[in-house]
């Protein structure tokens, strides 16, 4: 027997062809707008997407690992598609943070790529990652997380404009605090920077980020964008008979005046 998920009935799946595939243990590239899902086997070993840092920005942002020594395993074993092998053979990276971050970076890009609006879905049969093998992920725990992500951003604050507009910030009021890790991010949101920016320039999961906006949102540390009333649609137009002027018939306002006096 099938359990409904909290947020929706079982059969409102992110996305039905991620489950198929799943389902027939397919190996190939899942190709939608905002993001692509890398499956072997029907799991799901690596994700990418242009509204979130790579796992190159996660891994070098921090310090864990220097970006030439990214770029040398690029160089060196991208063509053969063991760019994770090399990171950890060398010495470059712990085999645990790789892991680390490479979870990470699968379940931020997973969240933009499967959005509502991120277009069609379409899957090329057979195509790898340069990254190699890292860790792979169930499609369902993929779909899961996607779903609690999108209801834990509505449960904080549930003003979706937050996530793609500038992000202005808002004097504190007295006595107000904030997180060191929200005053990093207010440092450098400088009302044109966008969520997504500032995961680029802080080297954070995007979504992570997302979280942290609506937060702030939330606690009046930043401007929260409303949707422009909408506009009235204009009246329709009257009538030709309504508009037309009408000239009076003077000869019979004359005659009922001259009854008038008369009677009086």
């Amino acid at each position: 027997m099938t359990t409904a998920h909290p947020g929706g009935p079982a059969s409102a799946a992110v996305s039905p062809l991620l489950t198929r595939l799943a389902a027939e243990r397919a190996t190939g590239a899942l190709l939608r707008d905002r993001g692509t899902l890398f499956l072997e086997d029907g799991r799901i070993v690596h994700a990418e997407s242009p509204a979130t840092p790579g796992l190159d920005v996660l891994l070098t942002a921090g310090g864990g690992l220097a970006p030439e020594r990214w770029r040398e395993a690029v160089d060196r074993a991208g063509a053969r598609r063991q760019v994770a092998r090399f990171l950890v053979d060398s010495g470059g990276l712990a085999g645990g943070e790789l892991e680390i971050c490479h979870l990470a970076a699968i379940f931020d890009a997973a969240f933009f790529a499967l959005s509502p609006g991120s277009g069609p879905s379409r899957f090329r049969r057979g195509a790898t990652h340069w990254i190699g093998s890292v860790r792979s992920v169930p499609a369902a725990a993929v779909e899961r997380e996607t779903r609690r992500r999108r209801e834990l951003l509505d449960a904080v604050w549930p003003y979706p404009l937050l996530d793609t507009a500038p992000v202005v910030p808002r004097a504190a009021a007295p006595g107000q605090t904030a997180t060191a890790r929200q005053r990093l991010l207010l440092a450098r949101a400088d009302g044109v920077r966008t969520p997504a920016d500032l995961a680029w320039v802080l080297g954070r999961p995007a979504f992570h980020t997302l979280l942290d906006v609506r937060r702030l949102a939330a606690a009046g540390l930043v401007e929260t964008p409303h949707a422009p009333a909408p506009t009235p649609a204009p009246a329709p137009p009257l009538p030709d008979w309504m508009t037309q002027t009408q000239s009076p018939d003077v000869a019979l306002l004359r005659r009922l005046r001259d009854a008038l006096e008369a009677s009086l």
